[in-house]
């Protein structure tokens, strides 16, 4: 745990040192294993103008094991689940996708880049990404319409 404190503190100071676009991170009560992170709509996206609050724990292994990142906010999108967890479908956050070498600042950069860009073909919500595929205009203007509602 001594090794993940280290890592997960030199990471946190990069991030505050080098601010990633659209990006905030603040530890839950200094405990380093716990963050709130806002991430703010990219300009060219359903989601522009909302701010979306997540949640990031990092687990006692790490960087042997990947975080655990989830929307607190309700967001349409075919990469995120509908209900209360708001888990997130990112493929890096996979137990077998994930390297030691990875970093907590590519995962937010990743998370924030799926905004830009949903990946309907790894959804986590079906509908809302074959909507994606094949409606996006409709999609769009639901995700809007979220963004306007919760994401404030």
């Amino acid at each position: 745990m001594a090794t993940a404190q280290r890592r997960i503190t030199r990471e946190y100071a990069e991030i505050q040192s080098n601010q990633l676009e659209g990006v905030k991170i603040a530890p839950i009560d200094n405990d380093m294993f716990k963050w709130n992170i806002e991430l703010t709509g990219p300009k060219d996206s359903p989601y522009a103008g909302g701010t979306f609050k997540l949640f990031l724990t990092l687990p006692d292994n790490y960087p042997f094991k990947p975080p655990i990142l989830s929307f607190q906010t309700k967001i349409y999108h075919p990469n995120v689940s509908n209900d209360d967890k708001g888990s997130m479908c990112l493929g890096i956050l996979r137990s077998d996708a994930w390297k030691p070498s990875c970093k907590i600042a590519a995962v937010l950069e990743m998370a924030r880049g799926l905004l830009l860009e949903p990946n309907p073909d790894d959804a986590v919500e079906g509908s809302i990404a074959e909507e994606y595929k094949s409606r996006k205009a409709s999609f769009e203007k639901t995700a809007k319409e979220w963004t306007k509602q919760y994401a404030k």
